[in-house]
């Protein structure tokens, strides 16, 4: 199984990925405590899946690889288990079974994408539940009764979608007995069925307040829902029976009740329900089979029908990962029918092994295929956009990843104003338009622009909040700044780039520098490893004179982002006012100046630094030049120049011109003596 998902072994991070793997601020022992009594600090209330991804942290740290391969492990794990419960219930072609859950293609989105651990992890606890009370139904011992219950709500505590396991649990004693007893079925799984149920309403009540799924596109009547529902169930089974054309999103739906062929969905499924249940109770047939895989398939698909709303809805109404485990209701039930045909057909056992090999090398192919589209995010957003053009999300998810990229910037540009087109009250397609712009010289009023749309669109929204507040400060605009961040605080305490942001505008007030300090540090507190807000903290403890600390503060920046030039010039700045320490100064403006050679602070620095070593004012004199020849406006360099160049016999014609321009870009009355004093002498 590791040879078919080896092309997403080998890849990185997906989409949400960074926010389900445990973030900066979780990763102590009080994260783990957040994550299981701190409603909000993770993305969804799933606590075991959540501390699955600490304890991953803790081994492995960020190694994509590691993540990959607990997933496959889970998977492989679950087909072993569905193995065992196929014999268990002395059904024909178990193995069957469990090759084809591991290698159908529509479980690669489950086991390719590291968010979806919480698929392939409540996976294994939910199978292992009902194989411990398949046990239970036989032995009536209390101890596997305990173990299964016990399981379930490991796998509650995963996935709140396997809360389903009872009436699964139902439908199987149901096949298995011929009916169901109130005393010996129903009464021993009325905890399990009080668990599930309030622990699903719960989820819904999270995934409606917390995490979003309400509001307009939420917003569906009865009849909508229902069709909706049999609409999913029949893509889903189309989708296990002839494996083809998976994508990461999917179109979204338009239900319409006044279409008359919407109707035929759940005319479909009703129609096939019934067919199985005459089969399963006519005089001749008697065959239970059917209907229960039938049941089990949409029973388990329940949460996901429409009935509740998930956040996914805004999207798509369906994905794969959704129909992970539901798609034993057809898997099983078509190994067990292989199986028994093939027996019938071939007597001789490797003929009746071949027919599976060779369906399995088919389905291996295509999981192989399908999991190379998931090596990496750009190729996982264009294969998506190949078979869904209109994906608004994937244009805007693959705007975001081309944005950083050198020279790809109108690219990411273009699909964001795509993603607009076909929707335009996407507010995180505005944001990411205005970060773009906020990056385009001369455009900073669109990007503030785009920005408050977004605002508009989502109020509630810290990111857009945030942004707005920077690019504002950037405007100049720092008590409208000021308001937006504040506010983006009040949505999200725990937001560092909001704590970053407000202590950039609190620099600039007057005697904002303590309370700048403070949000750095709270910055810090919500994020360790962001490596700006320790540059900016050094800046501002340089500034109240506490430069052993701010040296410390540049230092932790650059382990965590050694190509941050601003933090090698800053550190560079620090070590320049402390004795003995102009050698080390210089190499950090070196370092500045490698990973950003069109600096011109950085060069007139490390003039100013080389100006104050014996025997290096040649080189200060050539460093001054750079810096006016990339900005000439550049008032520091003219006068540090100007400075240099009179301690060079000869050149008191050029310190004037320095001094002069120096005049004329910020006139002063010191300048002006210096300027009178050298024009006198030069007569």
């Amino acid at each position: 199984m590791v040879a078919v998902y080896l092309p997403a072994l080998r890849g990185g991070m997906l989409w949400d990925d960074a926010s389900h793997v445990t973030r900066p601020d979780l990763r102590s022992l009080h994260g783990l405590w957040r994550i299981w009594f701190d409603l909000g600090a993770t993305q969804q209330y799933y606590p075991l899946l959540d501390s699955a991804f600490w304890l991953e942290h803790f081994i492995w740290g960020d190694a994509v690889l590691g993540y990959h391969l607990a997933n496959v492990a889970l998977h492989a794990l679950a087909a072993c288990l569905v193995v065992r419960i196929a014999r268990r219930l002395a059904l024909p072609g178990a193995w069957l079974a469990g090759i084809l859950f591991a290698l159908h293609p529509i479980c690669v989105e489950s086991v390719a994408w590291i968010s979806e651990q919480k698929s392939t992890l409540s996976g294994v606890f939910y199978l292992g539940a009902l194989l411990v009370y398949m046990d239970f139904d036989e032995t009536r011992r209390r101890s596997r009764y305990v173990a299964a219950l016990a399981l379930f709500v490991l796998a509650l505590q995963s996935k709140t979608v396997t809360a389903t396991l009872p009436g699964a649990l139902l439908v199987i004693l149901w096949w298995r007995h011929g009916r169901i007893e109130w005393k010996r079925d129903v009464q021993p799984l009325v905890p399990c069925l009080v668990l599930g149920g309030a622990t699903g309403l719960f989820t819904a009540w999270v995934e409606r307040t917390l995490v979003g799924a309400a509001g307009a596109e939420f917003s569906l009547t009865p009849i909508e829902r229902l069709l909706l529902a049999g609409r999913a169930i029949c893509f889903y089974a189309g989708k296990v029976i002839w494996p083809a054309n998976f994508t990461f999103f999917y179109p979204r739906w338009k239900i319409d009740p006044t279409e008359w062929w919407q109707y035929l969905f759940p005319a479909a499924v009703l129609a096939v329900g019934l067919a199985f249940w005459r089969l399963a109770f006519s005089r001749l047939g008697r065959n239970r089979g059917p209907l229960a895989g039938f049941l089990f398939f949409a029973g388990t698909l329940f949460p996901v029908l429409g009935f509740l709303n998930v956040y996914p809805f805004r999207y798509s109404y369906v994905a794969d990962h959704f129909a992970y485990l539901a798609s034993l209701g057809i898997l099983v039930p078509a190994a067990s029918l292989a199986a028994s045909g093939a027996a019938k057909v071939w007597s001789r056992k490797p003929a009746r092994v071949l027919v599976p090999a060779i369906l399995a090398a088919g389905l291996g192919v295509l999981t192989w295929r399908q999991a190379a589209t998931y090596r990496d995010e750009e190729t996982l957003y264009r294969s998506t956009l190949a078979r869904n053009p209109g994906a608004w999300l994937a244009h805007n998810n693959l705007g975001n990843l081309l944005l950083p990229l050198p020279g790809r910037r109108d690219e990411a540009m273009a699909h964001f104003q795509e993603a607009l087109h076909l929707k335009p009250d996407f507010w995180e397609a505005h944001l990411s338009l205005g970060n773009a712009l906020l990056e385009t010289a001369g455009r900073l009023d669109d990007a503030i622009a785009q920005y408050e749309t977004a605002v508009r669109l989502a109020p509630n929204s810290e990111r857009a909040h945030t942004n707005l507040g920077n690019a504002l400060l950037q405007a100049g605009r720092t008590g409208e700044a000021i308001a937006h961040l504040q506010t983006a605080l009040r949505i999200d305490p725990a937001n560092a780039e909001a704590h970053n942001d407000l202590g950039n505008a609190l620099m600039q007030l007057p005697g904002g520098l303590s309370s700048a300090i403070a949000e750095y540090r709270a910055a810090l507190r919500a994020n360790p490893d962001f490596a700006e807000p320790h540059n900016n903290l050094g800046r501002a403890l340089a500034q109240s004179g506490d430069l052993s600390v701010a040296i410390a503060e540049f230092e932790a920046a650059i382990r965590l982002r050694p190509d941050s030039w601003s933090a090698h010039s800053n550190l560079g700045n620090a070590l320049s006012q402390l004795p003995g320490r102009l050698p080390d100064a210089v190499l950090e403006y070196g370092a500045a100046l490698r990973i950003r050679p069109d600096s011109a602070a950085a060069h007139n620095n490390l003039g100013y630094a080389l100006s104050q070593m014996a025997g290096r004012l040649p080189d200060a004199v050539a460093e001054y030049r750079q810096a006016l020849l990339l900005n000439p406006g550049l008032a520091d360099a003219h006068y540090n120049l100007g400075e240099a160049l009179l301690r060079l016999p000869g050149h008191e014609a050029e310190a004037l011109a320095e001094f002069e321009a120096v005049l004329r870009l910020k006139p002063s009355p010191p300048i002006q003596q210096i300027v009178g004093r050298l024009r006198a002498q030069q007569k």
